[in-house]
Order: structure tokens, then sequence, then C-alpha cells
């Protein structure tokens, strides 16, 4: 099986088996050298919460990433997928330890799908679950130290959250570009499409960032390396505990308020 790096442009490769460390930065490599030192673990990861839909396999510190196809909903290419990666691994639902998948936020749609086939294939092969953050994943899969994670939350909103060392400094929010809250200091490095929908969020960061990612987003290879460490912690938790982190319970506008905010009835 060719071994093949991530594209530095974002860290991330479609069809990979990539030994450790990764080309993140060093805050994956940390996280990954960590997860690497798991002797046997294995892991399968699902990240459904935007259209960028991806599974990795952690194979005992190996890491093997298939991207669902493109422009076909998740809910009819993930299984497939997960037999495609188990297949390419040469292993079986019985070798794994766990299973892990992008919570949220993201689209209500991918996340109810992640959630929902990492549910039903940890009961029937009796697996525990971990759940991770999307913005979470993407924190570690940027490779900074001081990290401001924004993903479009459509409506005219963005997810966000500050990251320092892989530590969240608040609880993941929803706002309008024009209400993110500041950072108090210089010198952050902002990642996710927020910033490509947003220009107005990224003219209100610029004075406090220092590297712009605005191509990242949230990817299967990034869930699985969280996910492996926490495994190992003895994090997993049973399947009918894990649920996905909507943040917003609103799932579409009226059209009274999308003409308020300059979009078309």
């Amino acid at each position: 099986m060719t071994t093949v790096f991530p594209d530095p442009s974002t860290g991330i490769s479609s069809r990979a088996v990539t030994p450790l460390p990764w080309a993140w930065g060093d805050a994956f490599r940390q996280e990954a050298w960590r997860a690497g030192k798991i002797g046997g673990m294995n892991l399968l990861a699902i990240e459904t919460s935007t259209e960028s839909g991806s599974v990795a396999l952690w194979r005992n510190g190996q890491l093997l990433r298939l991207s669902c196809p493109v422009g076909v909903p998740h809910s009819e290419t993930l299984l497939p997928l997960i037999r495609e990666i188990l297949c390419e691994g040469g292993m079986r639902f019985a070798d794994l330890d766990g299973l892990a998948f992008g919570a949220g936020p993201g689209a209500f749609t991918g996340l109810r799908v992640a959630c929902g086939v990492a549910q039903g294939l940890a009961v029937a092969h009796a697996l525990p679950v971990v759940p991770v953050g999307t913005l979470d994943a993407l924190a570690l899969a940027s490779g900074g130290d001081k990290v401001i994670v924004t993903l479009d939350a459509r409506m005219a909103e963005v997810y966000h959250a500050c990251f320092v060392d892989g530590q969240a400094l608040e609880s993941v929010a929803v706002a309008s570009p024009s209400e993110v809250p500041l950072p108090e200091s210089a010198g952050w490095l902002a990642c996710g499409n927020g910033l490509l929908a947003y220009p107005l969020l990224r003219e209100r960061l610029a004075p406090w960032v220092r590297e712009w990612r605005p191509n990242l987003m949230p990817d299967a290879g990034a869930v699985a390396c969280l996910a492996a460490t926490r495994l190992a912690r003895g994090e997993g938790v049973d399947a009918a505990g894990v649920a996905p982190l909507y943040v917003r319970n609103k799932v579409a506008q009226t059209v009274v308020e999308r003409l308020a905010s300059g979009g078309k009835a």
C-alpha cells in the first residue's frame, strides 16, 4: 500500500496510509506522538459535519483516510466507505477497540448521520464511542498553539471558539460575524471556512491574527488522532450516551429573517 503524505497546504490527503509524525504542525505532532505510543490501538473515525465528509482508520500509530464522494449524500456513501477502509486496512470490526465521530457543531443532517452510524456500529459490535468536537479537531489539524476556529453555520452566523495548546478557552458558540468576540492578544492562527464565508469576520480579526488557514475543513484524521488518546484514557462511552453537539437548535430561517439578512425569499 502506497504511503502518501498530507498536502502541506491543508494537512490532509484524500487517500493515504500515513506514518507518524504528521505534517500538521507541532500541536498535532505532539498529540499524534502520544497516540502513536498506544500499542495495538485500532479505531475507526467518522466525520460528516460538513459537505467534506471523510472516514479514517487509526491502526496502531498509522492513519488510513478516505474522503466521501463529492455531491452524494453522506447517508448513501458512509457505510460503503467504512467497509472499504476496513478492507484496505486489512481489518474487521472485531479488530477495533472503539469508534469515534465528529460530534459537532456542523450541518444538522451530517451530525445525525455520523452519530447514528457510530451508535449503530458500536451497538452491533460492542464497542465504546468517543465523540470529538468538530472545532477541537480543526484546532488540532491547524497545527497552531493559539487558534481561532470558525466554521460557517449558515443563516449569516459562524460557530467559533479559541484554543490554546489544544484546550478551549470557552464553550463553542454561534454568533453573527459582527458579534464574534475578539481575542485580547495578538499572534493567533485563524482557520475554518467561516473566514471565507464572511469577509467581515476576517477584517475584524486581522489585527490579532498572524496566520490564516481559511480552507481548513473538519477531517476524520484529526478526529481519530484526538479520539485515540481519549480512548486510551478510558474516555470511551456507551453508544446510548452519545449525541450530536448542535449548539444552535434552529435549522433554517423564516422568509422574513432571510430577507432581513439580505437573502432571498
